[in-house]
């Protein structure tokens, strides 16, 4: 086993509205090298289920991709927000509901070889409608699948968003529902 290895000094290279990139120089036991590190706040994630038990997911161009992608409801953090508050925030923002039961389901890291940014997904039942609040830049439509369904989007490379699919699969097994 190795020991942890000591960061001896950061510099930030550039600073941005979401996230900052840091260059670290690292010692690794006799090893020195460099990392790019991109630090980020964290991101909530729900995944919002009526009473018939379809999902609600969004459809939204996204620039890195460079296509529309499916996915869940999601969103940065706001400094020092609590990760349940801001799931709550971004499924009235981008759904137009509100929830009686949000239940953490899990939390993990994105890409933890460069990225510090760890996701929070939630589940959300007992949906009443509201309005969407949707923010000046979000341009996006709501779609509504059965597990069933989703699944089958999953499967057929339909859904590529990673968040998403762990979502949908956590989700469909709370509710007994099997990915086949």
């Amino acid at each position: 086993m190795h020991s942890e290895p000591k960061i001896k000094n950061t510099e930030l290279i550039y600073k941005g509205k979401v996230f900052d990139i840091l260059e670290a120089d690292i010692q690794h036991d006799d090893i020195e090298y460099k990392r790019e590190i991109v630090t980020h706040r964290g991101s909530c994630v729900i995944i919002p289920v009526f009473p018939d038990e379809t999902v609600a997911l969004v459809r939204q161009y996204r620039y890195p991709a460079k296509k529309f992608l499916l996915e869940i409801p999601a969103g940065t953090l706001d400094p020092n927000e609590d990760p349940k508050i801001g799931a709550a925030r971004e499924l009235e923002e981008e759904i137009g509901v509100t929830a009686e039961r949000i239940e953490k389901l899990t939390e993990f890291y994105v890409s933890p070889g460069f990225l510090t940014e760890k996701m929070h997904l939630y589940l959300a039942t007992g949906l009443n409608e509201t309005a969407q609040r949707l923010e000046e830049d979000e341009i996006l439509t709501i779609e509504r699948y059965s597990f069933s369904e989703a699944f089958n989007l999953i499967r057929t490379n339909r859904i590529e968003d990673a968040k998403t699919m762990v979502g949908i699969i956590l989700a469909g097994l709370r509710f007994g529902k099997v990915f086949q």
